[in-house]
C-alpha cells in the first residue's frame, strides 16, 4: 500500500488577481506533488480560495456589487490562471463553500464552550490588507510590520483566542520537532519576536463589517478570517468538529507539508498549531516558509507599477518555461529575482543551449546515421563508466534536495546531466565515429538516449509539458522511479521517431521585447467595469457599422486596424484585438456594432476612434453583428 503524502498550499486572498509571485507558489507546490507521486506516494493536493474579510466587503462595495458576486468572480480567475499554469491539485476549496462555513461555526463554538475563547473588546492597530490587528510596539515606523501600509485605530466588541495557555506546549513542541518550520530562520524569528516576548491573546471575531461566517450564538459578529481561512486545512479533506469526520480525513491528516509564504508564516507557525492542539488534533509535520519573488529588487504591488502576471508572461514565454524560470531562480531561503531580461537568459541558456540542444543533436544523428534506430552493445570503455556513474546517481542527489525543499538545486543537479552529456558528445565525438567507428557510435547514442530519458523522467514533476515532447521524440514513456539509477533498460533496435520537432527554442530579445510592448501598449485601453446605472447607459452611443478595410497591425501578435463606416462623412479608424480570432480580408463588407462616442486611445502608436463590440469565452472572442442587415450608422438602442 502506497505512503500517503498530503500537501497544500495557502489558499489565496480573493481581493485581486494573483500575480506572478503568487503563482510561484502553487507552481512550487505542484512540483513537489509531482515528484511525490513519482516516488510512488498517494498524494493529495489541496489549494483553494480565501474569500472573507473587511478589504473584500469594501472592494465589492466600491464595485457596487455583492461580495459574494465578487468573490465568485475572483476565484473563478485564480482558478484559470492555476489551470493554465498545468497545477494538478486534487482539491480546489472555497472559504465560502457550505461544509467549510459550518464546520468553522462548529469549531468556533466548540473552542467556546472548552474555555479557550472568550468575550471581550479591542482597541489597537488594524491593517485591513493583512487582515491583522498589531500592538503599538509592533509597528514599523508606524505602519504594518508586514506590508508596511498605513494602519487603523480599531475599537470594537470581538471574541478573543488564549493563546498564553498554549505558549509553553508550543516552545516545547518546536524544541522536539527541529525541522517543524523550514527555514530554521524562520522558526528564530517567531520565537524571538512573538512568542519568547510574550503572546497576545488573538482577537478571533470582528463586529464592525458583516462579510465573514458568522458566529452561531452570537450574529452581531463573524468569524476572524484567519481562524477561517486555517481550517480549510482540515475541512477541505474532510473534517467534523462533532467527530463524524470523513475516510479523508483520516486518510490524509496530519498534513505532510505547508507551502507558505514567509509573510505569513506567524500565522501557521504560531496560530495554527495552537488551534490544533485546543481541538486535540496532530499538528502538521511540517511549514515552509518560502522566500518572495522580486521584480526589480522589490516586492511587487499595483502601487509600485511593477506586477507581472502568469497569464501574460505564459503568452510570451510558455508554461513549461516559466514554471522551469520560477522553479530554478528561487532559493530556499533567499529571495528571488523576475524580470524579462533574467526570463530570456535563462531560457536560452538552460532550456535552448543546454537542454534542447541536446535533444536535437541526438536525435538529428540517430536519424542520420542509423535511419532513426537504436542499438544496445556490450561495449563500455572508461569514458562510457564514468558518464553512466555520474547518470545513474542523479536520481538519490535530487531525492535529497526535493526532502530538503531546495528545489532549484534538484533542477541543477537534473541540468547537470544534459550538460554531462553534451560534454560527452564533444569527448567522444560522433561526427568521426560515423566515418571511423560506427559500431561505437552505436553506443555513444545509445548511451546519450539513456541519459535524456533519465533526465526527462526527472524533469517532468516541473515542466510536465515539455518533458512529455522530449520522450515522444524518442518514442518511450517515462521510466519508471525506481529505475532511475540504473542505465542500459532501452531495449536493442528501439526506433525514435524522423519529426524534427524544436522542443526549446532560443528567444531573440529584441523580438520578445516587441512583443513585450505590443502586449502592453494593448492592455492599456482595458478598463474594469463596475455596475451603471440607466442614466450611465444612456450616455454610451451604440452604432452599426460596415468593416470597410481591414488589415493587420504591424509588431502586434493581437490587433487588427479597421477603417468603419457608421454614417458620418468619413470611416473611422478602430483597432481590436481579435487577430487571433480572425483574418482580416473576411471580415471586409461585415456589419459589426460599434461604441461611437469613446474618447479616442492610441494603440501600437495608432489612434483608435471607437471601439467594435465582442462576445468571449475562454477559448474564443466573436464579433457582434446585427440580426438582420441594417444600414451603417443605424443607432442601437
Amino acid at each position: 500500500m502506497a505512503k500517503k503524502y498530503y500537501i497544500t498550499t495557502a489558499i489565496a486572498y480573493t481581493s485581486g488577481k494573483p500575480h506572478i509571485g503568487n503563482t510561484y507558489e502553487i507552481v512550487l507546490t505542484d512540483a513537489l506533488a509531482r515528484f511525490k507521486r513519482m516516488q510512488g506516494y498517494d498524494v493529495f493536493f489541496q489549494t483553494g480560495t480565501d474569500e472573507h474579510g473587511m478589504k473584500i466587503e469594501e472592494k465589492a462595495k466600491l464595485k457596487g456589487i455583492q461580495p459574494q458576486e465578487y468573490v465568485d468572480a475572483v476565484a473563478g480567475e485564480i482558478k484559470k490562471i492555476w489551470d493554465l499554469m498545468n497545477i494538478s491539485y486534487d482539491n480546489f476549496i472555497r472559504t465560502t463553500d457550505e461544509y467549510h462555513k459550518n464546520q468553522v461555526q462548529k469549531i468556533f463554538t466548540k473552542l467556546y464552550k472548552q474555555g479557550d475563547i472568550y468575550k471581550g473588546s479591542y482597541t489597537d492597530w488594524y491593517c485591513t490588507p493583512c487582515e491583522s490587528f498589531w500592538t503599538d510596539k509592533q509597528l514599523k515606523d508606524g505602519k504594518c510590520p508586514d506590508c508596511g501600509r498605513e494602519v487603523k485605530k480599531a475599537k470594537e466588541e470581538t471574541y478573543f483566542f488564549n493563546m498564553k495557555k498554549y505558549a509553553d506546549k508550543l516552545i516545547k513542541y518546536f524544541d522536539e520537532h527541529p525541522d517543524f518550520i523550514v527555514p530554521h530562520s524562520r522558526k528564530k524569528e517567531m520565537l524571538n519576536n512573538f512568542i519568547i516576548p510574550g503572546l497576545q491573546d488573538l482577537c478571533v471575531s470582528r463586529s464592525s463589517f458583516k462579510w465573514g461566517i458568522p458566529v452561531d450564538f452570537d450574529k452581531k459578529h463573524v468569524v476572524y478570517v484567519w481562524l477561517d481561512a486555517l481550517v480549510n486545512y482540515i475541512t477541505g479533506i474532510g473534517y467534523d468538529a462533532d467527530g463524524h469526520s470523513k475516510e479523508t480525513y483520516k486518510k490524509y491528516w496530519p498534513c505532510d507539508l505547508h507551502v507558505i509564504g514567509k509573510d505569513i508564516v506567524r500565522f501557521h507557525s504560531i496560530y495554527w498549531p495552537i488551534f490544533l492542539m485546543a481541538l486535540n488534533i496532530p499538528l502538521p509535520k511540517q511549514i515552509f516558509g518560502h522566500p518572495w519573488l522580486l521584480q526589480d529588487g522589490d516586492k511587487m504591488s499595483k502601487s509600485k507599477n511593477n506586477v507581472l502576471y502568469a497569464d501574460d508572461l505564459v503568452g510570451i514565454f510558455g508554461v513549461d518555461e516559466i514554471r522551469y524560470y520560477l522553479l530554478s531562480s528561487m532559493p530556499q531561503d533567499d529571495d528571488g529575482l523576475i524580470s524579462y531580461d533574467l526570463i530570456i537568459e535563462k531560457i536560452n541558456s538552460d532550456l535552448a543551449n543546454v537542454y534542447g540542444n541536446l535533444v536535437s543533436r541526438v536525435q538529428a544523428m540517430i536519424n542520420k546515421y542509423f535511419d532513426g534506430i537504436l542499438y544496445k552493445t556490450s561495449e563500455e570503455l572508461n569514458e562510457d563508466k564514468d558518464f553512466i556513474q555520474s547518470i545513474t546517481e542523479a536520481r538519490e542527489v535530487v531525492e535529497k534536495n526535493i526532502s530538503d525543499l531546495k528545489i532549484s538545486d534538484a533542477l541543477d543537479v537534473i541540468m547537470g546531466i544534459f550538460r554531462k552529456a553534451n560534454k560527452y558528445i564533444d569527448v567522444t565525438t560522433p561526427w568521426v565515429l560515423a566515418k571511423s567507428n560506427p559500431e561505437r557510435l552505436k553506443t555513444v547514442l545509445y548511451n546519450l538516449t539513456e541519459a535524456i530519458i533519465i533526465g526527462t523522467t526527472l524533469m517532468s514533476a516541473f515542466m510536465p509539458i515539455k518533458a512529455k515532447e522530449v520522450l515522444d521524440v524518442f518514442n518511450i514513456k517515462a521510466r519508471e522511479y525506481k529505475d532511475l539509477n540504473r542505465f542500459g533498460l532501452l531495449k536493442n533496435k528501439h526506433k525514435i521517431t524522423q519529426n524534427n520537432n524544436i522542443i526549446f527554442k532560443r528567444l531573440d530579445s529584441g523580438e520578445i521585447k516587441a512583443k513585450i510592448s505590443s502586449q502592453n501598449q494593448a492592455d492599456e485601453n482595458v478598463v474594469t467595469i463596475n455596475k451603471i446605472s440607466i442614466e450611465d447607459f444612456a450616455k454610451v452611443e451604440l452604432k452599426v457599422g460596415e468593416i470597410l478595410e481591414a488589415e493587420k497591425v504591424q509588431k502586434s501578435e493581437k490587433l487588427l486596424k479597421f477603417s468603419v463606416d457608421v454614417g458620418e462623412k468619413e470611416p473611422r479608424c478602430i483597432v481590436s484585438g481579435i487577430a487571433k480570432y480572425y483574418n482580416p480580408q473576411d471580415l471586409i463588407g461585415k456589419k459589426v456594432c460599434v461604441v461611437s462616442n469613446l474618447k479616442p486611445a492610441k494603440l501600437c502608436g495608432i489612434e483608435s476612434c471607437g471601439m467594435l463590440l465582442c462576445a468571449s469565452t475562454s477559448d474564443k472572442i466573436v464579433l457582434i453583428s446585427p440580426h438582420a442587415d441594417v444600414p451603417a450608422g443605424s443607432i442601437i438602442s
